[in-house]
């Protein structure tokens, strides 16, 4: 839906509110509560949670007069509720011509002029102080969503949402024309993450482990990051999922002799291995469109 909407509003304004979880006040939250409950231990139980105070390391008592604890399982479920009232219901309200997307207390707010975009970040900045929220002006930006048809010059053209950048891209429509487009693709910070979890894999470091180990511990976590990476611009998650590859080239070169001291051999083995044996691990049919 975001893709979609940048298509068809020129701005976008990436939301950022200062320390959000530590920051909702307790009265606030249960009114939102009772909208949906008038079940009196329900409401005892979520406020004594509430205001439970936290111990530090040091063994010392925290008291709690706002926040819901980040980790906590019904947390999540709390803070969205309090943002659908503080947030979501006004936006609907107020400025009913302002699409927007929402995931906890990440969002992006689709805007078509500029002056609307500069006046709505400013009313969103009282409506959070009114809530007991601050906006993190800082990370809070307005982004031009340029493509083909927008070709004015403004200097922030892209905000990650989701684990993926928004920003302009160079794609191709059907009748085979190049063109501009703004469009979603994996960002760098799930790239790093990305690369760091394939450090952290166990067996790839084992040299007397068996391939079938690897993919068992390996496939589904590449299936994951396929399935929700891999809807838009599949060409950047492409290039992280061959670090995968190279990887496997490091662990046969300490596994086999004859590969030792051979990293270009090393690395031609793997893709041999992929030709023969396709299906052993789940990022070659991305990686390799033409295997199988």
């Amino acid at each position: 839906m975001t893709r979609k909407r940048c298509w068809n509003y020129d701005w976008v304004i990436d939301l950022d509110i200062r320390s959000f979880f530590d920051s909702i006040p307790h009265d606030l939250l249960l009114k939102a509560v009772r909208k949906h409950t008038d079940c009196k231990w329900v409401l005892l139980y979520i406020s004594r949670w509430l205001k439970a105070p936290a111990q530090d390391k040091e063994g010392n008592l925290m008291i709690r007069d706002r926040g819901t604890p980040q980790g906590g399982v019904i947390s999540p479920l709390l803070a969205n509720l309090f943002l659908h009232y503080c947030f979501d219901e006004w936006l609907r309200r107020s400025y009913p011509q302002c699409q927007f997307e929402r995931y906890a207390d990440d969002a992006v707010i689709h805007c078509k002029p500029y002056g609307e975009a500069t006046r709505l970040k400013d009313a969103i900045k009282q409506r959070l102080m009114d809530c007991g929220l601050e906006l993190h002006l800082e990370k809070t930006k307005i982004v031009y969503c340029k493509s083909s048809n927008r070709k004015e010059k403004y200097p922030i053209l892209q905000f990650d949402f989701l684990g993926y950048t928004f920003r302009p891209r160079k794609s191709v429509n059907k009748q085979g024309i190049l063109f501009t487009g703004f469009l979603p693709a994996v960002s760098e910070r799930s790239k790093t993450e990305m690369k760091a979890k394939m450090r952290s894999w166990n067996t790839l470091s084992i040299t007397n482990c068996e391939l079938q180990d690897i993919a068992l511990e390996i496939n589904k976590v590449i299936l994951g990051w396929i399935n929700y990476y891999g809807h838009f611009y599949k060409t950047e998650l492409k290039y992280v999922l061959e670090h995968i590859d190279k990887r496997l080239a490091i662990w046969a070169r300490r596994r086999y002799k004859r590969l030792r001291g051979r990293k270009k051999k090393a690395i031609k083995w793997v893709s041999c291995l992929a030709e023969r044996e396709p299906t052993v691990f789940a990022h070659w049919h991305l990686t390799r469109p033409e295997v199988g």
